[in-house]
């Protein structure tokens, strides 16, 4: 919910009215404060300012404390993002290691495909209401890239032939549909 309908619904319930008698004070529409209160709609204009009045609100208040809110959000978003590309090169870089080495063997590529799997089940696990293609663009647009660099550089049977192409392949599978295989009640 954000911030400016969380105040009216509080004050709202502070004050003891019911949406009904919210909208009929300020001569709002009831849909439009129901709207509102779920976070469907932003009050912007003559609907803030007729809440604002019936609630007592101090208008400007909100809005100060609503525009510092959304400047922290964007420094939140960028920490967020610079988060996402280091973990992104941090699991590529593993991935990587283990399969297209020169030095790889058998074993270091069995552990590349269990990591392929049980890293992005813990990805899954840790971000159980994010969406299996909101995951795997978040999570997995390092695997995605990484496959397009080696296939550009070292070729599809390269890729294939080390276990690469395979382990990206689970892992970007495992990042989409791992939700639906984790039963969670």
């Amino acid at each position: 919910m954000n911030l400016i309908a969380k105040k009216i619904s509080e004050t709202r319930k502070i004050q003891g009215l019911t949406q009904e008698e919210l909208a009929e004070k300020s001569q709002i529409n009831l849909r439009t404060i129901q709207r509102i209160e779920n976070n469907k709609n932003e009050p912007r204009g003559k609907t803030l300012i007729l809440i604002c009045e019936v609630l007592q609100i101090d208008i400007r208040k909100v809005l100060a404390h609503a525009n510092a809110q959304n400047k922290m959000n964007v420094g939140t978003k960028i920490a967020n993002g610079l988060f996402l590309v280091a973990l992104n090169l941090v699991l590529m870089g593993i991935i990587g290691y283990l399969t297209l080495d020169s030095g790889a063997n058998i074993n270091s590529e069995f552990g590349g495909l269990l990591l392929s799997i049980f890293l992005p089940f813990f990805i899954v696990a840790s971000t159980p209401k994010m969406s299996g293609l909101e995951r795997m663009l978040k999570f997995g647009f390092g695997y995605i890239s990484y496959f397009i660099l080696v296939m550009i550089s070292q070729g599809f049977q390269l890729g294939f032939e080390t276990g690469l192409f395979p382990c990206l392949l689970i892992s970007l599978s495992v990042l989409y549909f791992g939700s639906r295989l984790i039963n969670r009640e």
